[in-house]
């Protein structure tokens, strides 16, 4: 599967940005989706996972009741609306997936078979 992550710019603290993941196929039900980030010196970090089906969701605590991870079947697309934003989370955003996700392993990047190219997420103070 291809993954093409889209929605990322230059926005001033407190505002709001939706990324976009579009997939190649059908993700639904047997795929699980997740949205790391990387900042200039710093490795990848785990944001957010939407476990196959759709039915759990997890955060980092750094992002937990500001952004949402959400899915759109009908267009292969997996979203996250992130709200309130701060000049911490400004990195490149990636989006990955997995058919062979297991819990303990989600917030591992290497859990993640399948990468999107990363769409930049600049927040100014």
């Amino acid at each position: 599967v291809q993954l093409q992550a889209s929605g990322g710019g230059l926005v001033q603290a407190g505002d709001s940005l939706r990324l976009s993941c579009i997939t190649s196929e059908r993700t639904s039900g047997s795929w699980s989706a997740a949205w790391f980030r990387q900042a200039p010196g710093k490795g990848r970090e785990f944001v957010s996972c939407l476990w196959r089906g759709g039915s759990n969701t997890y955060y980092a605590d750094s992002v937990k009741g500001r952004f949402t991870v959400s899915r759109d079947n009908a267009k292969n697309t997996v979203y996250l609306q992130m709200n309130s934003l701060k000049p911490d989370d400004t990195a490149v955003y990636y989006c990955a997936a997995s058919r062979t996700l297991i819990q303990s392993s989600l917030r591992n990047p290497q859990a993640y078979a399948y990468w999107g190219q990363g769409t930049q997420v600049t927040v100014s103070s």
